[in-house]
């Protein structure tokens, strides 16, 4: 039992660590200050700890701050108007003061200055999904609109009222019919190119588009007729029994008061045939089929038999047997790719062409094709003679073939640069101009490459 009651030691210095009587005498080597005694000295050293880290927090926040200082702050961009449109917008295209909108119920036509709507075209059930457009000068741009039945539209707009020239796959039997799955305009309305699927096939057809003649054709047109091409709406209020008793007069308008000249098809290029074993006797035979052996080909003139193949097929399948088997059977080789990619390129060292053929700089000279599945990039020349059958499937005028499957392509807008993306997500940077390759780039395994653009 206690005799006395229980009472609170009085601080000392054997209960504080030693460190602290370090830290004094660093701060007060002189011994002018007296120590304090406890537990003011703990009450010191807390404040003295809160305040130190809030300085630290501050001095954190005003390098974030002073780095957030010298990076570029994006422009936020507001409204500043809206477009009143019929139906549903699905797609625009800008070329020169005018914007293009496809729309469900046709095509509607703003002015970029005050977003007030020129005039509008429509025809019975044709919803335009994808607009291309390009100013061909002279208060003059060519069009090309899909709709969703996959049919291409070819417009002139002039004097702000809208000009059909053809409708460039419309075919009268429904079962032939063939379906647009990409179309490009070049750069200032020169040509134009178009990726068709049927029902087994794909082709891809490039077009020669005569904008001179239609600068000259349509000075030639009265203003009344070309009125008829398009319909003004001046009320926000029409109903919708209006629009459709308007429908029928662009189209027929257009056939019958707007003749312009027709698109002249210059190539069609056909997807590469699956390479099989050679038919070739000798090889003389061979070399018969060659031209001048200056450049690559696509491979069709070889000497291997079909029986070496299967053996060499045989053999790779025993060997790698259980890697095959893991992966799952890959599609087969006979089967005909149906997608391409193509791109419309200036003149360059790549694309040499004769002496006898004008070459104008802003101008394509050719375009590059590769479609998908194969290791092969495939360059066209577009100065051909009109003599020549546009479904003769021409042969590649350059073959530029690759370690690995082409995956995806990309051309700078100045048409010097070219990048290619391979299934072995490798990229490679040409330079046309130059003809030589800039850079090879490996990205890490087992990463895919969607798409490529040039910024």
């Amino acid at each position: 039992a206690r005799k006395h009651p229980l009472e609170i030691p009085p601080p000392s210095e054997k209960d504080w660590l030693k460190d602290d009587e370090g830290d004094f005498f660093l701060q007060d080597p002189d011994r002018k200050r007296d120590a304090l005694p406890q537990p003011f000295r703990m009450i010191n050293k807390l404040v003295t700890l809160a305040f130190e880290n809030a300085m630290e927090i501050i001095e954190r926040r005003e390098m974030l701050r002073e780095a957030r200082k010298l990076k570029v702050q994006p422009t936020k961009c507001f409204p500043t108007a809206e477009f009143q449109v019929t139906g549903r917008a699905n797609c625009l295209a800008v070329s020169g003061k005018y914007v293009f909108v496809g729309l469900s119920v046709g095509l509607a036509t703003f002015k970029v200055s005050d977003c007030k709507e020129v005039c509008a075209w429509e025809a019975v059930r044709t919803e335009i999904c994808a607009i291309h457009a390009s100013d061909l000068g002279n208060e003059c741009h060519v069009l090309l609109a899909v709709d969703e039945m996959g049919l291409v539209w070819l417009f002139c707009f002039h004097e702000e009222s809208f000009l059909l020239v053809k409708i460039l796959n419309e075919l009268e039997d429904i079962s032939k019919r063939t379906t647009c799955v990409e179309v490009v305009l070049s750069r200032g309305g020169d040509y134009a190119g178009v990726l068709l699927q049927g029902n087994t096939k794909a082709w891809l057809e490039i077009y020669r588009l005569p904008k001179d003649s239609w600068l000259k054709e349509m000075e030639k047109i009265p203003g009344a007729a070309a009125g008829l091409a398009c319909r003004e709406r001046r009320a926000q209020h029409s109903s919708q029994v209006d629009i459709f008793l308007l429908q029928e007069s662009p189209v027929s308008a257009n056939k019958a008061d707007a003749k312009l000249s027709l698109p002249v098809l210059l190539l069609k290029v056909k997807p590469p045939k699956p390479i099989t074993g050679s038919s070739f006797k000798s090889p003389l035979d061979a070399l018969k089929k060659v031209d001048d052996g200056s450049m690559l080909g696509l491979g069709y003139n070889h000497l291997i038999k079909e029986s070496q193949w299967e053996q060499q097929e045989a053999i790779f399948r025993r060997t790698y047997r259980e890697y095959l088997e893991a992966e799952g059977e890959r599609e087969s080789k006979d089967e005909i790719p149906r997608h391409a990619t193509f791109h419309f390129l200036l003149p360059s060292r790549i694309l040499q062409v004769g002496p006898e053929m004008r070459v104008q700089p802003d101008v394509p000279a050719g375009i590059s094709v590769h479609w998908n599945g194969s290791h092969n990039l495939c360059f066209y020349l577009l100065n051909r003679p009109l003599k020549e059958k546009a479904d003769s499937d021409p042969k590649p005028d350059v073959v530029w073939p690759c370690a690995a499957l082409i995956a995806h392509s990309a051309v700078s807008s100045c048409s010097r640069y070219l990048a290619l993306a391979c299934e072995d997500a490798s990229i490679a940077v040409w330079d046309m101009h130059l003809g030589y390759p800039l850079s090879v780039t490996a990205i890490l395994e087992e990463r895919l490459i969607r798409s490529i653009h040039f910024l």
